[in-house]
């Protein structure tokens, strides 16, 4: 249900969220790793489990997590990072598509 709503609010949410999603992209760059990672931070991993399962060396993991709370787009515990803005799971894929355009 809850996914349903999320769904159905995406747009209200991505108005609400523009200048923070762009930011996100800005920092995250063109890397797939960085993708990945931002996505598994949800505040329930290490930073050491999410460079694991993301394929991303650790330090280029804990660079992006300082540069993710400088800007404001992730809570002040930079150890197991959680992502304070709300993306959908094509969100890295829709920037790639619009910066070919």
């Amino acid at each position: 249900m809850r996914d349903l709503l999320r769904l159905i609010a995406e747009p209200a949410l991505a108005k609400r969220d523009d200048k923070l999603r762009a930011a996100l992209r800005e920092v995250t760059g063109r890397s797939k790793g960085n993708a990945k990672a931002v996505f598994l931070m949800d505040g329930s991993r290490s930073q050491s489990a999410i460079a694991k399962e993301a394929g991303i060396d650790k330090g280029n993991l804990s660079r992006l997590a300082k540069t993710l709370h400088s800007r404001g787009l992730i809570e002040a515990n930079e150890k197991q990072p959680k992502l304070l803005v709300t993306i959908p799971t094509n969100f890295f894929e829709s920037s790639e598509e619009s910066n070919g355009r």
